[in-house]
């Protein structure tokens, strides 16, 4: 059945004019559009409003996670490559990115600007003569998550940011005015934190559907328990890997550490509290989130048989795999199949042009796409085979094998899945779990492009092989454009999507910002990073106590694999923390590709230059089909260029900003 996505309808009352102050978070509005005066701004409610929310259509499309100005995304990490030029992740990735030179990154001044924005709100609001009580108040629950939204940007890519709190700056003072030094990580949560708690107590739990996009007091909860995780985990709470990343950067007012040095085991804790908190948030009396699932219908291929490594996976989910369609549970939540507005897992989501002009990145190029951001090997073979054993144990039902080709019943469809058109496929690619087939797009992958009705534009199989029309020297687009690794994504790839041809049509898409999947392994890993100890933190106003659950640890992380119909962890992989911690971390690499976290994570725990150190790999497309189905580190120097260095963990401050702050201080390695 056709579904469609409601779209937010928000027109722009008024244009807004700025001038640059002195330096880049100075920011000075001199008019609100080319009739009104700001003064006129505040006189009215509806002023106001329109005021605000022209701030917040500041914030670029977080679903522009390629080519996008807040993030650098996929392409900057070990989950995602490509050869064209222009494009700030891999540019960040090269190390051509600096504190002179920022492209598209250099996101400093706007957000500032957008904080300013808020301010101002904040400072004027009660000129404004015709609010009610309860209108005022939502206004400034959003203002305030919204300020609060912009200084967590600043933090996740630039690191710890100036702190204005309130303050909304003259304009023409001398210069010792402006001055002032960066805050501390640790003072930069605490103070974003504290802002996302103050605004949820006024933003609604629910939107209308028309005002989908809009946040609620779940997408501030959500927020603060992934900042709590992030401020908990190895890299900002002190301990080795934080001495060695930070443990020469001190600020030259005072001396102070920018990161802690010290470890915190409360802050475990504390980030197991913020999530809890999201799991047991409810409305009319049922949980207000959960993850998205389809019942099983007939066309569901049976669980596999003969899994014995966890006891409870052959249960009704959630408390097991069976009873729902792990394929369409997954793939519709991106491809445009679910609708968004009801989307239960979407703590917080929003229509993103982004995302839907993204999928021409993945589109083969005879099919009206660029064809170019690819997946490397690494990922694919994280994947585990339907039962959930890994590519390197496989099972004698379930055999991986990198020989010889399957066809026939061997790919018989699924789900609404169909494998190829041409009649087999390598085995590489045969008995994968369904979020394997929802993600990747490989050598005689089928292309379903159903909207469209041009003959030779949809069922198409699509290899990547040397010569082929979308593979290398034979791409009919560009020299360039082909997927250097063999695999691209198809995760926000819908059936019907057609980028050519008569009638064709792509479908609209949410970007997740957050999802209970995500709040669901936070939580799972906050637990068990608290091994043996118990500590007591308070949340709104009440004294919880946590510790390694192992029932709670199980609980949550399985609820995720079971959805994707794989076994969840047993007794004794749960009896080992650092066990834990590896599913976890391979769980997230999966479960969340190409949703913005990868980069984030692996340098919060530390691990940004083992996962960056690790070759590059994919099939071998300098070769025909009888050649390409072996690893190899792809011919291309965009592999040998990438740069593995520690300062790469936050984006440079722009050198134009360290110059006129004479207290300011650039990020360590810049």
């Amino acid at each position: 059945m056709k579904k469609f996505y409601f779209k937010i309808m928000a027109g722009v009352l008024f244009l807004t004019v700025c001038l640059s102050s002195c330096s880049d978070f100075l920011n000075v509005d001199r008019y609100f559009s080319d009739e009104l005066k700001l003064d006129s701004v505040f006189a009215q409610k509806r002023y106001v409003e329109a005021y605000m929310w022209g701030a917040v259509a500041l914030f670029p499309d977080e679903g522009n996670i390629y080519q996008g100005t807040h993030t650098p995304g996929p392409l900057a990490t070990d989950e995602a490559l490509n050869l064209w030029g222009g494009y700030s992740g891999m540019d960040f990735a090269l190390g051509t990115i600096s504190p002179d030179n920022l492209g598209s990154l250099n996101t400093w001044g706007n957000l500032y600007k957008i904080i300013r924005k808020f301010n101002t709100i904040l400072a004027r609001i009660d000129e404004a003569y015709d609010w009610t009580a309860t209108e005022r108040m939502r206004i400034l629950g959003y203002t305030r998550f919204y300020r609060a939204y912009a200084y967590y940007q600043l933090l996740m890519d630039f690191g710890p940011p100036i702190l204005l709190s309130d303050e909304v700056l003259e304009t023409n003072e001398a210069i010792e005015y402006y001055d002032r030094s960066r805050c501390t990580y640790d003072e930069a949560v605490e103070y974003i934190c504290a802002e996302f708690e103050q605004a949820a107590q006024f933003m609604p739990a629910t939107v209308p559907i028309m005002e989908f996009g809009r946040p609620t007091q779940g997408a501030a909860y959500g927020l603060v328990a992934r900042i709590r995780l992030i401020h908990a985990s190895p890299l900002f709470n002190g301990g080795q890997t934080a001495r060695t990343y930070f443990g020469n950067w001190t600020r030259k007012s005072d001396g102070v550490h920018y990161v802690a040095q010290t470890p915190d085991n409360k802050r475990w804790a504390i980030a197991a509290a913020a999530a809890k908190r999201v799991i047991d948030m409810t409305t009319a009396g049922r949980a207000m989130y959960s993850l998205y699932t389809v019942i099983a219908d007939e066309d569901t291929p049976a669980l596999p048989e003969g899994v014995t490594s966890d006891p409870d996976y052959y249960g009704i989910y959630p408390n097991g795999a069976a009873g729902i369609d792990p394929y369409r549970s997954y793939s519709e939540i991106f491809n445009g199949e679910a609708i968004a507005p009801v989307n239960p897992e979407l703590v917080w989501g929003r229509t993103s042009s982004a995302t839907n002009n993204a999928t021409r990145y993945f589109f083969p190029a005879d099919a009206g796409g660029w064809n170019g951001i690819c997946i490397p090997q690494k990922i694919i073979d994280a994947y585990k085979m339907v039962d959930g054993r890994t590519i390197d144990n496989s099972s004698a039902g379930y055999p991986y094998s990198e020989t010889g080709f399957s066809s026939g019943i061997a790919l018989k469809s699924f789900s609404g899945y169909r494998f190829t058109s041409s009649g087999e496929v390598s085995n590489m690619y045969v008995n994968r779990e369904a979020r394997f087939y929802a993600s990747i797009g490989f050598s005689e992958c089928l292309w379903p492009c159903e909207s469209t009705t041009t003959a030779g534009k949809y069922n198409m199989t699509v290899t990547y092989y040397y010569g082929a029309p979308n593979g290398r020297g034979g791409s009919t687009s560009s020299a360039t454009d082909f997927p250097i690794t063999g695999y691209v994504l198809k995760k926000i790839v819908n059936r019907m999507d057609a980028r050519t041809g008569t009638n064709s049509m792509v479908i609209n898409k949410a970007f997740p910002v957050i999802r209970y999947a995500e709040i669901l392994l936070s939580y799972a890993e906050a637990l068990n990073r608290l091994e043996g100890e118990s500590v007591s933190v308070e949340t709104d106003g009440q004294s919880r106590t946590f510790s390694r659950d192992v029932n709670e640890i199980k609980n949550s992380f399985n609820q995720v694999r079971y959805r994707a119909g794989l076994p969840g962890l047993n007794d004794a992989e749960l009896a080992d923390p650092n066990v834990v911690q590896a599913h976890i971390e391979t769980e997230r690499m999966i479960e969340f590709l190409h949703e913005n976290r990868r980069y984030y994570d692996v340098r919060r725990w530390g691990k940004y230059e083992e996962t960056e150190s690790v070759p590059i790999m994919g099939m071998n497309v300098d070769a025909g089909k009888e050649g390409f189905y072996q690893r190899v580190v792809p011919n291309t120097s965009r592999i040998g260029s990438r740069m593995v260095n520690r300062k790469l963990v936050f984006v440079p401050i722009p050198n134009s900003e360290i110059k006129r702050l004479p207290s300011f201080d650039q990020n360590p390695g810049w």
